[in-house]
């Protein structure tokens, strides 16, 4: 039986605005296993972040934990004080931040900054950290790390600056690694080198993936929960995502993705705006943008219904009495899409 290394149980987080109350987060539940990649998928605003970052404690000050446990090996990591969670944050729970370009310090040399965690931390010497920040730059593909310890970030493209922030992640071999959006604004190439990155790092560390892009977790991720407005409206293991897709808001996801079928140059949008989390509608808040919503979505919001073991869905749509509903021919190109990402194509072959 697999070790559970992290559970998040019912997580409700909001934030205090001038314009009132955002409820960010409502009633997010997951576990992370021990040696498993879990994707945290949605558009921007579905509460991926702010799950992650509650997680390591980093909310800002207008923020509020209204609800909920967060369980890291057993211990409430939201009932530790802030020092107890310095000992905690790079050291056995690491994140990738979003941005490489502001996530550096750009006034230091890459050499200390990839060190700083293993003094603080590990509580190496000058010398032991320095070497052992070399070897870190070498197992993310810095070329001539040991030249370029004393270079600044504007002296290192996106990718290799993406790699540099995950070296720091990685610096004292978390259990735990978070990587938000990783791949965000970086060629497809590049793309590609971070995503394989990742797949070696997951013999030795259990890792969330955030993404707003459900295609590029086809290779990477055991299990995929998407978002939405706040919540977890699928969860499965990635070929359940992928082949049996239950969720209209996933088929919008798994439409949106861009194939080699896709001849016309036209992609697909899902059609609406994401839900306002300070004033919410009552009853479903993906019923304004799914044509397959039913009487009942305008009025109660469904609950997690079981489609197999490990597969979890809230749509109305599952409920018996719902009419049957056929899924989206589109789909059925992704599905190939999937297969292909599974035998081992590359972005070079056109599949990013």
């Amino acid at each position: 039986m697999s070790e559970s290394l992290l559970d998040i149980r019912n997580l409700n987080v909001s934030f205090q605005t001038f314009a009132g109350t955002v409820n960010a987060v409502r009633g997010v539940s997951l576990t992370l296993e021990k040696g498993e990649t879990l994707a945290l998928v949605g558009e921007s605003g579905s509460g991926k972040s702010v799950t992650c970052r509650s997680v390591m404690g980093l909310l800002s000050k207008n923020a509020t934990i209204e609800q909920g446990e967060i369980l890291f090996r057993g211990s409430n990591l939201l009932a530790k004080s802030d020092k107890e969670m310095q000992r905690i944050r790079g050291k056995e729970i690491s994140m990738i931040f979003q941005n490489p370009m502001t996530a550096l310090n750009p006034t230091m040399t890459i050499g200390k900054q990839v060190a700083e965690p293993l003094r603080l931390h590990q509580k190496f010497s000058r010398t032991a950290a320095r070497r052992q920040a070399q070897e870190l730059l070498e197992l993310v593909g810095i070329p001539s790390s040991t030249k370029r310890l004393n270079d600044y970030p504007h002296q290192f493209s996106g990718g290799q600056r993406q790699r540099i922030v995950t070296a720091i992640a990685l610096a004292c071999g978390p259990e735990i690694l978070i990587a938000d959006e990783p791949t965000t604004a970086l060629d497809v190439t590049i793309q590609a080198q971070i995503l394989e990155l990742l797949k070696e790092l997951r013999h030795t560390t259990s890792i969330i993936f955030i993404t707003h892009d459900l295609g590029v977790v086809a290779n990477v991720a055991d299990r995929v929960a998407v978002m939405y407005g706040g919540r977890i409206v699928e969860i499965g293991k990635v070929e359940e995502i992928f082949y049996n897709p239950q969720h209209p808001y996933t088929w919008g996801l798994l439409r949106s993705m861009p194939t080699l079928d896709d001849k016309d140059g036209e992609l697909y949008a899902i059609p609406g705006s994401p839900p306002d989390l300070l004033s919410p509608a009552p009853g479903d808040l993906f019923a304004t943008r799914n044509e397959y919503a039913l009487q009942v979505d305008a009025h109660y919001e469904p609950p997690l219904f079981q489609v197999s073991p490990t597969h979890y869905a809230a749509t109305w749509l599952l409920d018996d009495r719902a009419p049957s509903v056929i899924v989206p021919e589109a789909i059925a190109a992704r599905r190939q899409y999937y297969r292909q990402r599974q035998t081992g194509l590359t972005a070079k072959e056109g599949l990013l």
